[in-house]
């Protein structure tokens, strides 16, 4: 039971950091990755400088980081294949999307509440859909309620990622925690700490 309970403890901190880490850089040795990635292809930078905007259009970009849906590939994918995850597309569904289902039955959680969380998740991308009335958009809105899906900057990510993964609220079998409640379906921190700006990009400045 408490190596359990360790596991619940891990995983909702990990839930907690996840956002917050979304930037850095988690990289694992080359060697160290199950998954083998795609051919990244390397920035030609040689005299960018001296030849100007000129040849803009042969230059070639790295990607460097996949982030789609939030604290799908920091919680839900393997620390070891999140070099490959970065270097992927988001309708490389067949190769990811069983980890994340898995993530989500190895605490005894329902298949089939792990094959609906899924099947919102991926493809790992965010929708935007302008034609919507926004006052009806929140992430996994679709799963979890009657809207359509997209993010809003105040919604609580991590708050809607514990629910839907360890509460009763999508599936009764197996809940862990009553929705948006501790212990282990809230984060317990109910807003930003620094007010939205009202023009674009609309985020907050950064702490520094």
């Amino acid at each position: 039971m408490w190596k359990n309970d360790a596991r619940l403890c891990l995983a909702a901190l990990a839930l907690f950091v996840g956002i917050g880490v979304a930037g850095c850089s988690d990289r694992t040795n080359d060697t160290s990755r199950s998954i083998v990635a795609p051919a990244a292809a390397s920035r030609d930078v040689e005299n960018d400088d001296a030849q100007g905007d000129e040849d803009d259009d042969d230059r070639i970009y790295d990607q460097t980081d996949f982030l789609g849906n939030p604290l799908v590939s920091e919680v839900t994918i393997a620390k070891a294949n999140h070099g490959a995850y970065n270097r992927t597309q988001p309708y490389n569904t067949a190769t990811f999307r069983p980890q994340t289902e898995a993530f989500v039955t190895s605490f005894g959680r329902p298949q089939a509440l792990a094959t609906t969380l899924g099947s919102v998740l991926y493809p790992d991308m965010l929708v935007v859909d302008p034609s919507k009335n926004p006052n009806s958009a929140g992430w996994l809105s679709w799963a979890l309620a009657s809207g359509w899906g997209g993010r809003k900057l105040t919604d609580d990510v991590v708050d809607v990622g514990l629910t839907a993964i360890f509460s009763s609220f999508l599936n009764p079998a197996g809940a862990l925690c009553q929705p948006f409640q501790l212990p282990l379906c809230t984060d317990n921190v109910s807003a930003n700490d620094a007010a939205f700006s009202s023009t674009f990009p609309y985020l907050a400045a950064p702490h520094t």
